[in-house]
């Protein structure tokens, strides 16, 4: 590392050569060869750095000058072309795999153990009859505590080569003893789907939170699953969802459009453009279909709510989306880092581009939330910019415009309670989850009983819960917070984290959906 201060402007101009450097190996018109060829500039830089490896008086890490340089030179092209660490590089890419090795549990730390708060649906510890409310005590032999080691570090003693066997011993609530468990590793799904169910007779409802590789598997699967129960309706929540893999939301699309649709098309500096058409028929091409997006709808999500609107199919319903109109590739750097570099922009099929401007700088640019609040247009469509300049026209003649997100067909105002900072607060600190947790622990053979739709349709919590649930955020906090004003919406919250935790299978969204202001205003066009 650098160790005196007063050297850093050197070494940041140094970072800067370097990214020069680096930006001459990333043209991609280039063969191999001509990418590592010979440059006496480059020979320069090289020279440099071993210089400063070998001859420097103060012992530098040069390796996270070059991380330096990477991230530097990025911040100056795009808001979304972005440097992922080889110590990011696992994470990242079992995210968007869609899987990952383990032994299929969510836990928490509670105290000195890891508590086990569900396990993963047909996972090898379901399977091997872990339950929710276990504690795990030793790993392999080797006792636990969880005040001394980080969550990561926790995940770490479990995951292992696929097939492999890992021994847990296991205090559960009721026995004399440990229990131990063998279990043996295996891929863990990472969900995409978060929920698939029948809001109607007709209706039915995916929820889809990012586009990884196993996105259009999960969501084929779930369609084909709501047409058996009788949907010739379907509402897509694409809202938060900030995108993912392009060439899966186009697998998406093409389900509900017809034959030789187009679905968008890409243009890169050199003016390319490479088009996408729907294929092959697709299983919803007939039913009505509506997208809910949001302001974090981005990218995919933006890729596939563009293409239904612009083809005339559907409805769009909400708030305008984020406005990201870029296209990135994955290029590994060597070492086991990689660049996620933009490479072309995409047009919905009017030929709209809906990325927002950037040119101001990155601060700016991620402003744009507050600047949406401030403006009004989060709960005023009127209060949305638009320019003659950038309107389109759909086969149909309906008029859409580009510059800056996908604006819907139907506008839905933010719900107040989405503003709320502190129920925003409340869910992001993870105490939700944990309160539930806790009160499950008092009793959860008083809830054997009660069947999945007599929770969802009969279950209250009730105020005395409410009063608890403030007694344990203000225990920790050490100072009051009152939500008296919102105690509907806490409700609804330890409601659907209740039923999470006993049910699964996605009824967290069940349960939340059943006061969304959204849900009511697609049900209301569904039955006009």
């Amino acid at each position: 590392m650098i160790k005196d201060k007063k050297y850093m402007p050197f070494f940041i101009g140094l970072a800067m050569a370097a990214g020069i450097f680096i930006g001459n190996k990333l043209n991609f018109a280039d063969n191999s060869s001509r990418l590592f060829s010979s440059n006496s500039k480059k020979d320069k830089l090289n020279r440099l750095i071993d210089f400063i490896d070998y001859e420097y008086l103060e012992e530098v890490n040069t390796d996270s000058i070059v991380d330096l340089t990477v991230n530097g030179i990025l911040d100056n092209l795009d808001p979304h072309s972005v440097y992922i660490p080889k110590s990011d590089m696992q994470r990242v890419s079992e995210n968007m795999k869609g899987d990952f090795v383990g032994i299929g549990i969510n836990f928490l730390k509670n105290g000195r153990f890891m508590s086990v708060i569900k396990t993963i649906e047909n996972g090898p510890s379901e399977k091997a009859g872990i339950k929710g409310g276990d504690q795990i005590v030793m790993v392999n032999g080797d006792s636990l505590n969880a005040r001394t080691l980080s969550e990561s570090e926790l995940i770490s003693k479990l995951k292992g080569p696929i097939d492999s066997e890992v021994v847990l011993k296991v205090s559960r609530k009721g026995e004399p003893d440990l229990l131990e468990f063998k279990i043996k590793r295996g891929l863990i799904p990472i969900k995409s789907v978060d929920a698939a169910y029948m809001l109607t007779d007709n209706l039915g409802y995916i929820k889809i939170n990012r586009f990884a590789e196993s996105t259009y598997k999960e969501f084929k699967k779930e369609l084909k699953k709501l047409k058996k129960l009788g949907a010739t309706e379907l509402a897509l929540d694409l809202r938060n969802n900030p995108g993912g893999f392009l060439n899966i939301a186009e697998q998406i699309v093409d389900e509900f459009l017809e034959d030789d649709k187009l679905i968008l098309y890409t243009k890169n500096k050199r003016g390319l453009i490479e088009k996408s058409y729907s294929t092959r028929k697709g299983d919803f091409e007939n039913g009505q279909v509506y997208v809910l997006i949001d302001e974090n709808s981005a990218s995919a999500s933006e890729i596939v709510a563009g293409a239904l609107q612009d083809n005339d199919k559907g409805t769009i319903i909400g708030r305008r989306s984020y406005g990201k109109g870029l296209v990135q590739r994955e290029m590994a750097l060597g070492d086991g880092s990689a660049v996620r570099l933009t490479v072309s922009r995409y047009y919905t099929p009017t030929g709209r581009s809906i990325q927002r401007a950037y040119k101001k700088g990155g601060k700016d640019y991620y402003d744009d939330y507050a600047n949406r609040i401030s403006s009004g247009e989060l709960v005023d469509a009127g209060k949305i910019k638009v320019a003659d300049s950038l309107k389109f026209t759909t086969p149909k003649g309906k008029i859409v415009y580009g510059g800056g997100g996908i604006i819907p067909d139907v506008f839905v105002a933010l719900d107040a309670s989405m503003q709320n900072k502190t129920i925003s607060y409340l869910l992001n600190r993870g105490w939700v989850r944990n309160f539930v947790f806790e009160e499950l622990e008092k009793d959860r053979k008083a809830y054997d009983n009660i069947s999945r739709e007599d929770f969802i349709s009969n279950f209250e919590i009730l105020d005395d819960l409410v009063f608890d649930f403030r007694d344990y955020v203000n225990e920790r906090r050490r100072s009051d917070l009152t939500f008296v004003a919102y105690s509907e919406e806490v409700k609804q919250y330890l409601k659907a984290e209740l039923a999470d935790q006993l049910y699964g299978s996605g009824i967290f969204y069940e349960v939340i959906n059943k006061k969304d202001i959204m849900i009511d205003e697609l049900l209301e066009l569904s039955k006009n």
